[in-house]
């Protein structure tokens, strides 16, 4: 089979300043490369995947990923794992045409990709999060590194409604057409779980770029909204008072940790969209016991999560990922039992109702990465390198075949007080 053109050359074009970690190859004992060679050429021989490394080519049919440089690619997992697959694609050294697809494949054979063996020897080598990861000044770095990259970004690939979640469509496979109807249709399930009405006091943790705010101001509630982005803060405030809702809605550059049930009052609904993936496992309990505090003894809690299998979250819930050094540092997806057990044993809130809708996420994150990768020249003018878009585009592939296997969830969930079942 004929070898596309030299792509792993790409790493000599990156800035080393920039990507330092993507333009070494790292070097690894003989031993551990052997090793991970090993482990490697099995995986990838059992996955329904075409797989052409060099000469040789491995798995037993499916899409195809192309590996042009298998020594760097081995020696990258083998002394990093999957932030070394992830920086490998980063310098070009390799590609899959159907990028989701491929990832769709290794998503669904996670867990026995590895033998057993040395899946038991992983935290031997396997990177640990930091200390100090989620608290107040390491938050705010945290969601300035990913949402305050440039709002002109976020409005290449998101729809009018500028939502970065996941949308609820009416029908699938879904339409770009159809996002913002579909964007709306999901804020205004959450506003109808939270039960926001007219006179509703809502609280909003995570205000994205606004709509939500401006969707329950228009059912003649008043919302006070949270956020750590200081891009995201100015563009939502703007957007409200185009809305014409700025009377009744005030947003804060502030950490939902300072919130005051003195100084705030309580609120009849609190309402938060994929913030608590944010929060970082050692603050679940303070995050759930704010809600707990700011509520209303009637009031509701909604919140729109990401979820990931129980077992997972406990045999990773340490683990420095790709994931955490390049898009979301500091971040940690829940479990369905995580939240029950936190929300039972921290707090007087009970979960009433879980409704999960993960391939409608995966129809939303396709309908981006298709955006997004149109619109590479214009990504490309505003400054952000090759390295950079084929990190966004890995990071939404690799999020909407997360989906696509059933190993990702997204959930609405609705909290009450344990006495108002």
């Amino acid at each position: 089979m004929q070898q596309t053109p030299p792509t792993p050359l790409l790493r000599d074009r990156i800035d080393p300043r920039r990507w330092a970690d993507v333009v070494r190859v790292p070097a690894s004992s003989p031993l551990r490369t052997a090793v991970a060679r090993a482990v490697i050429t099995r995986a990838l021989r059992s996955l329904p995947l075409r797989v052409q490394m060099g000469d040789q080519v491995l798995g037993r049919g499916g899409p195809l990923l192309r590996v042009h440089d298998p020594e760097a690619f081995t020696a990258r997992l083998a002394a990093d794992g999957l932030i070394g697959f992830g920086e490998s694609y980063q310098a070009g050294e390799w590609d899959a045409p159907d990028l989701p697809g491929a990832l769709t494949v290794m998503a669904e054979q996670l867990t026995t990709l590895v033998p057993p063996s040395l899946q038991r020897l992983r935290r031997l080598w396997e990177r640990r999060q930091p200390s100090g990861a989620n608290g107040e000044a390491a938050s705010r770095e945290n969601i300035r590194a990913h949402y305050d990259l440039s709002n002109e970004l976020f409005r290449l690939f998101l729809d009018d409604s500028l939502s970065y979640s996941s949308a609820v469509f009416g029908q699938l496979p879904a339409r770009w057409e159809q996002l913002e109807q579909a964007q709306h249709a999901k804020i205004d399930r959450l506003l109808d779980l939270a039960g926001v009405g007219p006179g509703s006091r809502v609280l909003e943790i995570g205000t994205g770029w606004g709509e939500l705010c401006i969707r329950a101001a228009r059912r003649g509630a008043t919302v006070l909204s949270l956020t750590l982005s200081t891009e995201q803060l100015e563009l939502a405030r703007d957007r409200v008072r185009a809305a014409g809702c700025a009377d009744a809605v005030e947003i804060r550059l502030q950490d939902y940790r300072r919130l005051d049930p003195v100084r705030d009052g309580r609120f009849d609904a609190v309402v938060s969209v994929e913030m608590v993936e944010a929060v970082g496992v050692e603050f679940w309990p303070v995050y759930f016991r704010t809600l707990d505090a700011m509520l209303a003894p009637d009031g509701r809690v909604a919140l729109q999560a990401i979820t990931m299998p129980h077992d997972r979250l406990l045999a990773t819930r340490r683990t420095y990922t790709w994931i955490h050094k390049y898009i979301f540092p500091g971040g940690m997806l829940p479990s369905n039992e995580a939240v029950d057990e936190v929300t039972r044993t921290r707090t007087s809130l009970r979960v009433r109702s879980s409704e999960g809708f993960g391939a409608h996420y995966a129809e939303t994150l396709r309908l981006w990465r298709e955006r997004f990768t149109a619109h590479a020249e214009r990504v490309a003018e505003l400054g952000f390198d090759e390295a950079f878009r084929r990190m966004w585009t890995l990071y939404l592939a690799y999020s909407e075949a997360g989906f696509r296997s059933g190993y990702l969830d997204v959930r609405q969930i609705l909290l009450t007080r344990e006495d108002r079942a």
